[in-house]
């Protein structure tokens, strides 16, 4: 018995993931002069991005010393720099490590530690002020600031919440640099001691975000925002050096 032919349904050619390939293929100028354009903007954009960074390490330039030869100051500020459990991550403890170095030296006199306490489980300046304590710098000789959310904000508030004019920095040589160049914009005069830390993941890390935060530290010093969080005048600092 003969079957009449089915019609033949056209099926679709299946593609990878559903999803089309789009090729882009780059095109360069064909004039000469165009190619001269093209290489202009290239060289134009390179300079563009490395100027923040090329004002940070002027503004520092001759300002970051070793704890044996930084010059000596009233106060030194400590940056945070993270909690592992409620203590100080190691990169913070080195940080903690060579100021309470510089206050048992005579290098300071007192050591302000500013950090984050933006939600009640976070706490960096209580756990920092605890790790000085610990090592032998006298409570009393440590001043607190729970509103530096950022190095622009910690060096502001220095200045104009704490009254510090003149101040040792303690931080990574990645980050030493970028504090120096904004305290001295925020109007103290900054030295900086770089502490050593081995050339892990995490320094790598640093290193590469400084070269992204040097934009912003460039507008921030150029600007002078105010901090997230200003507040009253503080006397912390002056109490704890006539103390």
């Amino acid at each position: 018995m003969h079957r009449p032919a089915l019609p033949r349904v056209r099926r679709p050619r299946p593609r990878p993931g559903g999803l089309r390939l789009l090729r882009l293929r780059l095109r360069l100028p064909r004039s000469r002069r165009g190619r001269r354009r093209a290489v202009q903007a290239v060289v134009l954009g390179c300079v563009l991005a490395l100027t923040p960074a090329t004002w940070m390490f002027a503004a520092a330039d001759g300002r970051v010393r070793t704890a044996a030869d930084v010059p000596a100051a009233d106060v030194a500020v400590v940056f945070g720099a993270g909690l592992r459990q409620g203590s100080p991550s190691p990169y913070l403890a080195h940080r903690l490590d060579a100021a309470a170095g510089l206050y048992r030296a005579g290098t300071v006199k007192v050591v302000l530690v500013t950090g984050d306490n933006s939600r009640t489980a976070y706490d960096e300046p209580d756990a920092m002020r605890t790790y000085l304590v610990r090592h032998g710098v006298p409570g009393r000789k440590v001043v607190r600031d729970f509103a530096g959310f950022d190095t622009w904000d910690s060096c502001a508030r220095a200045r104009r919440i704490f009254g510090v004019h003149r101040a040792v920095l303690v931080s990574q040589g990645f980050h030493i640099r970028r504090a120096i160049a904004l305290c001295q914009s925020a109007g103290i005069e900054s030295y900086g001691v770089a502490v050593a830390d081995a050339h892990d993941v995490t320094w790598y890390y640093g290193g590469a975000r400084e070269v992204l935060a040097a934009g912003k530290a460039a507008l921030d010093a150029v600007f002078k925002p105010d901090p997230h969080f200003l507040g009253h005048r503080e006397k912390g600092v002056a109490r704890a050096l006539d103390g």
